[in-house]
């Protein structure tokens, strides 16, 4: 038998698109809004039926603007605008259609869908076991290596290490801790305040991980620079930890979980049944 792919699938990126564009005429059987289901669907469906995956699971966020980091740093995510209750409303029913299509999913309380696709991964990963990973958040840029690739569809993206190298100057396993210099101003992590994306590239291709970062202060050459590391030490370290993805979220997971179980009827027909349409 060969070794299989496994496609771990994002849904929040996918969700939020689907709420923004497709109408919201769309209601259930109860008449409860019901756009983004339907577009999820409708994209995991088509994605499906490109990638003909054999091994497939979909992760999805409890919460969309917290996470068990909210105790290490209240303030992770908290600039973001409250979701719309409309959307949320929809997560469970994305859930259920997504498992009702022979789709695997995944959803806890307290840990991210970024966080899922890391356990996914620790807790399947065998020798020459391949994984694409699909979404459109930078952050799991970290989890890309020799058998893992990091995809978008929407956009039309994949990368590969050389790609993350291209895009943001570091390696993959370089990716928390540029994220730890830099910051993310999507989900709120400070960073080094003054350090960019640029500096942050550079000091890591000169002393390869935080840590080898501030084992070198007294050396750099630019005094003002290493002085505001020094002064911001904490906040980067901080930072770090909270790009990083646990690979130890509360789920149990088996390849044979993940295999792809295709339904007896098609992906539209089941999300028009849900629905209550003929």
């Amino acid at each position: 038998m060969p070794t299989p792919t496994v496609h771990l699938i994002d849904a929040s990126p996918y969700l939020f698109r689907a709420f923004f564009s497709v109408p919201k005429s769309i209601v259930d059987g109860k008449g409860k809004i019901s756009n983004a289901v339907y577009g999820f669907t409708m994209f995991l469906a088509k994605y499906i039926a490109d990638e003909t995956p054999t091994h497939i699971a979909v992760a999805f966020d409890r919460h969309f603007n917290g996470s068990f980091r909210n105790d290490l740093y209240p303030p992770y995510k908290a600039q973001r605008e409250a979701s719309p209750p409309e959307l949320e409303a929809q997560v469970d029913p994305a859930l259920a259609v997504t498992e009702a299509i022979g789709v695997a999913a995944y959803i806890d309380e307290t840990h991210e869908a970024d966080d899922l696709i890391a356990t996914i991964i620790e807790q399947t990963d065998a020798k020459k076991v391949q994984y694409v990973v699909v979404s459109s958040d930078k952050d799991l840029a970290q989890l890309v290596n020799a058998r893992t690739t990091l995809v978008d569809p929407a956009r039309d993206l994949r990368f590969d290490a050389d790609a993350v190298v291209a895009k943001f100057g570091v390696l993959p396993e370089q990716m928390t801790d540029y994220l730890g210099l830099a910051g993310d101003a999507v989900d709120n992590i400070p960073g080094v305040r003054g350090v960019g994306p640029k500096t942050a590239a550079q000091l890591l291709q000169q002393y390869g991980s935080l840590e080898g970062v501030y084992e070198n202060l007294g050396r750099m050459k630019n005094q003002k620079l290493a002085a505001k590391l020094e002064e911001h030490a904490e906040m980067a370290k901080l930072s770090k930890e909270l790009a990083t993805v646990s690979r130890q979220s509360p789920i149990r997971v088996t390849l044979d979980d993940l295999q792809y179980r295709p339904p007896s009827a098609p992906a539209k027909e089941i999300m028009n049944a849900w629905l209550g349409r003929k």
